[in-house]
Order: C-alpha cells, then sequence, then structure tokens
C-alpha cells in the first residue's frame, strides 16, 4: 500500500540532483534503473527506505529545502550541441566544466546562441517545461533580405510549420536585416522554419530572455548563478503550472490571457505605436513554395 510519503520513482530520481523527470523515465524504460535490486518499471512509487539506482548508482533523496541545488545562466555559443551526452563532440556538459552534475533545461540549436538555464534540480526542469508553454521567450535574429513590415506582420500574425500554424507573436523591426522576437511557443527550428516559409535564411539567431531573465552582458562561453530573487520569481512564476510538456525544443501553449501578438513598424518619420493583427486572425495558407497548413485550434 503506497503511503504520504512515496514517491513516483522519476520525481524521486530527479529530486535527487540526477536528471529531469522525462530523462528519468527513458533510464528506467531502458532498464537501467533498479528498486531494491528489482528492475523498476515506469510508475513504479518508491518509498523513505527503498534503495534506487541507477547503473548501479545509489541514488539518495535531496534536502527537503534544496539548498544544494544549482542554478545558472549561460550564454551557448554556436557550434554547441544541448545534450548531456558526453560522447557527443562540442556538447554544452563539457563546455561549461561545471564540478557538479547539470542539465540543460529546454535546448537551443546548434547554430543558434544565447540564453540557456541549467540546473541539477530535476523538479524545476519539469515545472519550466511545463510552465514555459506561457511564458515569453525573446530572440535577436538576423536574416539574408531586408525585413519588410509585410513580412514582420505574416511572422506576427501565424505561419503554417511542421502541420500546424504558429500562435501569434511579437515582432519588433529591429534593422534591415533585423528584428526582435517573443514566442510563447517552441516548435522545432520554429524561427528558422518560419522564415523559410516566407522566403529568408536566417543567418544569426540569439535568444536574449527566458521569461524574466535577461542574458545581460553574459558573453558567448560564459555563465552564472542565478541570484535568490530570479530563483523566487522563477518559482512563483511556474507554481500554478498545470499544463502538459510536448515533444520539439521546447514546449508549447496558448499563451495566458488568449493570443497576443503585435508588430513594430519599420523606424521613419512620424511612425508611432504597433500594429497588432486582430485576434485570432488566421495565418496565410499559402507561402512561396506553394504549400499549405492547418489551423491549429
Amino acid at each position: 500500500m503506497n503511503t504520504p510519503s512515496d514517491k513516483r520513482l522519476n520525481k524521486w530520481i530527479s529530486d535527487s540532483g540526477y536528471c529531469s523527470r522525462r530523462e528519468a523515465d527513458r533510464l528506467i524504460e531502458q532498464g537501467r534503473v533498479t528498486i531494491n535490486g528489482q528492475p523498476a518499471e515506469l510508475g513504479t512509487r518508491v518509498a523513505p527506505d527503498d534503495e534506487v539506482r541507477v547503473d548501479a548508482r545509489l541514488i539518495r533523496p535531496t534536502a527537503t529545502n534544496k539548498a544544494d541545488r544549482i542554478y545558472i545562466a549561460y550564454h551557448k555559443p554556436v557550434g554547441i550541441t544541448c545534450t548531456t551526452e558526453r560522447h557527443v563532440r562540442g556538447n554544452i556538459i563539457d563546455a561549461i566544466g561545471h564540478p557538479e552534475r547539470i542539465f540543460p533545461i529546454g535546448r537551443l540549436d546548434k547554430p543558434s546562441e544565447g540564453l540557456i538555464f541549467l540546473t541539477s534540480d530535476g523538479d524545476i526542469v519539469n515545472k519550466i517545461l511545463r510552465a514555459e508553454n506561457a511564458h515569453d521567450k525573446e530572440y535577436l535574429v538576423t536574416v539574408d533580405r531586408p525585413v519588410t513590415r509585410e513580412f514582420a506582420e505574416r511572422m506576427a500574425g501565424g505561419v503554417p510549420i511542421l502541420d500546424t500554424v504558429t500562435k501569434p507573436c511579437e515582432v519588433h523591426i529591429e534593422g534591415r536585416f533585423q528584428f526582435r522576437i517573443i514566442l510563447t511557443q517552441g516548435l522545432n527550428r520554429q524561427i528558422r522554419r518560419m522564415c523559410e516559409y516566407l522566403g529568408y535564411e536566417v543567418t544569426r539567431l540569439k535568444r536574449t530572455r527566458i521569461m524574466m531573465i535577461s542574458l545581460g552582458h553574459l558573453k558567448p562561453g560564459q555563465w552564472r548563478n542565478l541570484t535568490e530573487r530570479e530563483m523566487t520569481a522563477i518559482r512563483n512564476a511556474v507554481a500554478g503550472s498545470r499544463k502538459t510538456a510536448v515533444s520539439g525544443d521546447d514546449p508549447h501553449a496558448v499563451p495566458r490571457g488568449g493570443d497576443r501578438s503585435g508588430v513594430r513598424p519599420e523606424s521613419r518619420p512620424g511612425a508611432t505605436g504597433r500594429i497588432r493583427p486582430r485576434h485570432g486572425a488566421r495565418a496565410p495558407r499559402n507561402g512561396p513554395d506553394g504549400g499549405k497548413g492547418r489551423r491549429q485550434d
């Protein structure tokens, strides 16, 4: 019989700081986890006196206050891969060289650079990946052609990619070849695919903010510990998350308060304000390649 002190096996492992819940499930499925010497199964609950091992390594429960957990912000350079697999050349763990076992929260493509969080707290990974779909992620994007008002409006209104239509977002024109985009989605290579659909190629992509944390003055390859004030803000932001994480670079869902989108016009004398597509406006169905996408509910 289960007791209130029992925990799900994947949470036990993630709370210990060994890995995220998702990674724990993968280890369990691969038969690398045992409980009291017996192979574990997904969904198994663990009692305080049970012995849990991963690859024969004893997994101890974490301190209740998680005072030993690590939370860092890292400026990932171009060419670094967001994986904990140490055999992968240029993996993010070797690049940082942190003395403690840490793992990234979410992903950032190898050709991209910018802000990413890493931690030893597997439980908060799960919470952020579930709540991140309702929080902003901001990117500075450089493309190979002049950014037009029409391009910005179409990006903001939604673009059909990957058998869906991207949710409305904010787009701000920053220069002739550069724009800033704020997403609450995280489809696989989303920005690059959106640009490609509209006939543009991304030449540089830099993530400058996640939620309320900005990249700041961190140079490529540098990292810093998140402050207690920042962690309090993050914990407060994810406290009420009930959404389910999905596959892809990051989870995605409708932003809180409904869809929001906006475009700032190109800088010109007398230009003021920001143009917003109509709420629920349908994205163009036909792109330069003549392909079609379906609307997302």
